[in-house]
């Protein structure tokens, strides 16, 4: 098992959550929730100023966080080395430092891979495929950019440039996610260098 690690989850697993969680719980996990039907609202609400969609949209994570949480994990509002499986609420953190551009390219994906950086852990990216898909082909590893719609348009890039181990898997699958964090399992695809 890895000590500790930043786990992602796509806010597309809302119907899962419980099941995540039962597989999650027993690791040293800060989760990061993405923003999921939140963030799909403020999308909707076609918000005029960047600055102001940004900081709804990073909300919305929050919301998702408080949902995940509501299965029995703490939460914290600091990005930090977890002891146990921990809930982020990102919202405080992410305006105390900002250090992402304000853009919808930048969603949830590199504000996991973020905060990954920051405390020198690799990611794990639970998303609802089976992993990154480039020109129709399931990638087993990335080591250079390439175009996709599977994870947002920024997070490859900046996990190669910052040296940020990332692992894209199916949060879909059951037991998949418990395996992959277990060493037991590999599947899905991985971003290094």
């Amino acid at each position: 098992m890895r000590t500790s690690l930043v786990v992602k989850i796509g806010g597309s697993l809302m119907d899962r959550v419980p099941d995540l969680i039962a597989e999650l719980r027993e690791f040293r996990v800060l989760i990061v929730p993405g923003g999921g039907s939140f963030a799909d609202l403020v999308r909707a609400s076609q918000v005029g100023d960047q600055d102001a969609a940004h900081w709804m949209a990073i909300a919305a994570m929050e919301q998702y966080g408080w949902y995940i949480s509501s299965f029995g994990l703490p939460v914290t509002e600091r990005p930090e080395i977890p002891r146990a499986a921990t809930v982020l609420l990102p919202y405080r953190a992410l305006r105390d430092l900002d250090p992402l551009p304000h853009r919808w390219e930048v969603s949830s994906d590199t504000i996991a891979g973020w905060i990954a950086a920051r405390l020198g852990l690799e990611l794990l990216l639970v998303k609802s495929v089976d992993g990154i898909r480039s020109g129709g082909v399931l990638l087993d590893r990335i080591s250079t950019p390439v175009e996709t719609g599977d994870v947002d348009p920024c997070i490859i890039p900046f996990a190669l440039a910052r040296g940020v181990k990332v692992c894209v898997v199916n949060g879909r699958r059951p037991g998949l996610l418990r395996g992959v964090l277990g060493g037991e399992s590999r599947a899905g695809t991985t971003i290094c260098i």
